[in-house]
């Protein structure tokens, strides 16, 4: 197996990463947070960086990239915290869309918001242009509900009566999902391994004590035990792989499970400051927890597995696990 990214994608995610630091960083969140969670600006600048047109033919205007790009992308996007709806339209609903949508949206002119069973609320729908949900594109009400998140940036509504599920919409939106969730663990982790550098206790920096020490460390094994199984996913679902959804719930849980214990250890690293309002962590805290239930919350996904292995045909052993149609390129 080949787990290394290509020098392309590489250069993708640096040239994202890069971006973003220099565009979104705290004090843009700060200033978000009061004035109403959204920025035209922020918009432009992601739409001028090529990340509307994506996972767009390049016959439309987009790059013609493809899910492990959008993954790639996603892991960024959670570790700046972007709360614009730029992975909700561009790296979920584009690939469902027709042409003339696909082109309106690699050129920013139209916002997607996606309506789900699975979700009792609907991101971003007071902004959308459309709303995707079972399958079909729906106009948005007028005056859509608004509903409280326990993250400030995040701006929900009620959702829409009766909507299909939609399967393609659904294992989408969990992957690009658990990749944010991936990403919110890598820069709690930052945050958490950065104060423990500067904290000093006893006359050192307490990240000098053994017991913080195994704490990041831990974190950090969580974190390079989940990043394959996002990568894995992400090549499965391009691929129409038959057990693509089942890839999907592993990586969603895997991508859970690794946010929450990062939130966990970083409240801990900050001692009794780490849950206030004036340490930055709170707001990769709070999108963990919120992007924990979003597209399927761990018990559902656990739910799919265990159905899989227990009631399925679903084999565990090395000739399954390591089958040569899973083989793909990623890290």
């Amino acid at each position: 197996m080949d787990f290394r990214l290509t020098q392309d994608q590489i250069d993708l995610r640096d040239a994202v990463r890069d971006y973003l630091a220099g565009e979104h960083g705290p004090e843009v969140l700060r200033r978000l947070d009061v004035e109403g969670g959204r920025d035209a600006a922020l918009w432009q600048g992601l739409i001028g960086m090529g990340l509307g047109g994506l996972l767009v033919a390049e016959a439309h205007g987009g790059l013609g990239l493809g899910l492990v790009e959008a993954a790639l992308v996603a892991v960024e996007l959670g570790r700046a915290n972007v709360s614009e709806p730029i992975a909700d339209t561009a790296l979920v609903a584009a690939p469902l869309l027709p042409a003339a949508h696909q082109a309106a949206i690699a050129a920013g002119t139209l916002k997607v918001a996606l309506a789900h069973p699975v979700n009792p609320w609907i991101a971003d729908l007071a902004g959308a242009d459309l709303v995707l949900a079972g399958g079909t594109t729906v106009a948005p009400p007028a005056s859509p509900t608004p509903l409280d998140s326990v993250d400030p940036l995040r701006r929900l509504y009620a959702p829409l009566p009766a909507v299909a599920d939609d399967d393609a919409l659904l294992e989408r939106a969990a992957l690009i999902t658990a990749a944010q969730l991936i990403g919110a663990a890598e820069q709690m982790l930052t945050l958490a391994t950065d104060y423990a550098k500067t904290r000093e206790q006893f006359g050192q920096p307490i990240g000098g004590f053994q017991a913080i020490k195994h704490h990041l460390a831990t974190v950090a094994v969580k974190l390079e035990f989940a990043r394959p199984l996002l990568w894995r996913a992400a090549w499965a679902l391009e691929q129409g792989h038959a057990r693509a959804a089942l890839h999907v719930s592993h990586a969603k849980v895997a991508a859970t499970d690794t946010a929450v214990l990062a939130a966990e250890t970083a409240i801990q690293v900050h001692g009794a400051m780490g849950y206030t309002y004036e340490v930055d962590l709170h707001f990769w805290m709070k999108r963990g927890w919120a992007l924990a239930g979003a597209w399927g919350d761990r018990a559902f996904h656990q739910h799919r597995l265990a159905a899989a292995v227990l009631d399925g045909d679903m084999t565990l052993d090395p000739d399954a696990t390591f089958a040569s149609d899973i083989l793909l390129q990623a890290s």
